[in-house]
This record gives structure tokens, sequence and C-alpha cells, in this order.
């Protein structure tokens, strides 16, 4: 990045160097004002379209209602200057524009918002550095118009609370663990961090099995010492253990992952139904195998 000349060079170097600095502004308002203008155009011709149905009407020119080719010819003779055909015409070219513009106004929505991890990096680096002059760099501060063009990945939160705490820890061996050979060589600047996406993932991803696996473990130990005992409130404890597990896995599930709402009702509703299976074989065990049912009893 530094050996890039300074000024827009610097700042498209900078920017393409991590997906997670490339911050561009959005343009919403200005999306809006051009639809909205030719909102209006479309309008006014639609209005008048109208108005030229409506005056061949109550003349009773009800054959150049009916004919495309009749109004041609009509229109031609009387030597109309704004035509129904040309009148359409324009309707077509301005409706084009507008669905495009509509279309990709809506595209533009579905981007994502920078985190704020992201947006405080990119602007640190624009108020240390500042590579352009201050009108041209204001951009950097209209958060609220920022668009990102990195792609949310599927642990996004937690493996963005993971490359926080790195920064925070940042140190030579996270940077070698964490950092390619690559990534280092792209900047001298200390203020820069540059970690491999693919080994956040993995290190992320090995967190959350080793979540899960506490989460499903420990219920079944737990459920094992109660129901080992055989009483009734053993197994009424045995239940209130399913449920706070049920609702740890429910929370982890929505905090870890980007799961939605039926994935994260399916995937508690069979975990839930693992441990209930897990009592209900456990007691049958244990009632038939019962002092009442043992051999000479």
């Amino acid at each position: 990045v530094e050996e890039s000349p300074a000024g827009y060079s610097r700042l498209a170097a900078f920017e393409s160097s991590e997906p997670s600095f490339s911050l561009y502004r959005g343009f919403g308002y200005l999306h809006s004002r051009v639809l909205l203008e030719l909102q209006d155009e479309i309008r006014t011709l639609e209005s008048e379209l109208n108005d030229l149905d409506e005056m061949d009407y109550e003349n009773k020119n009800y054959r150049r209602l009916k004919s495309r080719t009749a109004d041609i010819r009509d229109a031609k003779r009387e030597g109309e200057k704004r035509t129904r055909r040309t009148l359409i015409a324009e309707i077509r070219e301005k409706l084009v524009r507008y669905d495009e513009i509509l279309v990709k106004a809506r595209e533009l929505n579905a981007f994502q918002r920078p985190s704020n991890r992201d947006y405080k990096s990119v602007r640190t680096w624009f108020c240390n550095e500042k590579p352009l002059v201050e009108a041209e760099q204001e951009f950097i501060k209209l958060k609220e118009d920022i668009v990102t063009l990195r792609l949310g990945r599927e642990w996004a939160g937690f493996d963005g609370l993971i490359e926080t705490m790195l920064r925070k820890l940042d140190c030579r061996l996270i940077r070698k663990i964490f950092c390619t050979p690559e990534l280092r060589a792209k900047t001298n600047d200390k203020c820069i961090y540059y970690y491999s996406t693919s080994r956040i993932e993995k290190f992320v991803g090995l967190i959350i099995t080793i979540i899960i696996f506490i989460l499903l473990v420990l219920p079944v130990v737990a459920m094992y010492r109660l129901t080992s005992i055989g009483e009734r409130n053993s197994t009424f404890d045995a239940i209130g253990v399913l449920v706070v597990f049920t609702l740890l896995f429910s929370a982890a599930m929505s905090l870890l992952t980007k799961a939605q709402r039926h994935e994260l009702f399916a995937a508690s509703a069979a975990y839930c139904a693992v441990l209930v299976v897990f009592i209900s074989n456990f007691n049958g065990n244990l009632l038939s195998n019962g002092p009442g049912n043992m051999p000479g009893g």
C-alpha cells in the first residue's frame, strides 16, 4: 500500500487490499431523487395519454381508439404534432429508464452496511493518512450512506468478535498464525491488520464445534447421574436440565450463527428430542431392571 503514489492511487490500493476496506457511498438520496423525478415525468405523460383517449372518446373517434393503424393514419392526415404513437414511445423510453434505476436501487439496498469494526478501521486510516483533499474525502464521514462490497459469512457476528479480540491481543505469534506471508507483505503500517479469512473461519468453526460438543455431552452426563438415582424428583430434575440446556443451545445457535428462525426452531427441536429420548430410554431401562423384575425378586 505504501509503495503506491499518494492520492487516489494509494486509496485504491488500500481499499482493494482487503474486502472489508472496500467502502463506498451508496447515494441513496440521489437514487430517490432521480426515481421521484422520473416517476412524476411518467405520471405527467400518463395523464396526457388519458386526456387524449378521453378527447377521442368524447369526439366519438371510436375507430382511432380501436385501431392503431387508423389512429396513425388520421393523426398524419390531420397533421398532429403530439400523436398517441409519439406519446407512448416517450412513455416507453422513460419507463425503461425508470425500471432500470428502480431495480438497481433495490439491488443496492441489498448491499450490506459495514460493521462498526470495519468502518472504524477505514475511517481511522483516512484520519491518519489523509489520502485526499478534505472536500473529496468527506464521504467517509457519511456512515449511513456507506455500503461495503464484503460478502457476509455464516458466522459474521461471531468471527467479527474474534477478529476484534485478535487485534486487541495482537502480537508476533497471532500474526504468524492468522496472517499469511502475502497478507503481511501488503503493508508496513502496524495500525492496519490483515487476517486470513479462511484461517479465522477455521478457528471460529473449531470454537463452535467445541461449544456444541459441550452442549451435547454435559446434559447427557447430568441427566444420567440424575436418572440413575431412580427417584421421582430426580426425573423432574433431569427435565429441568433438559429445558436449561435447550435454551442454552438455542442461544448459542442464535449468537454464533446466522441461522434463520425456522432453522433455529428445527435445530432446537431436534436437540430437545435427542435429550427426551435419552431420558425416556434410560428410565425405561431402570424400570425393566428394577428390584421387582430381578430373578428371584
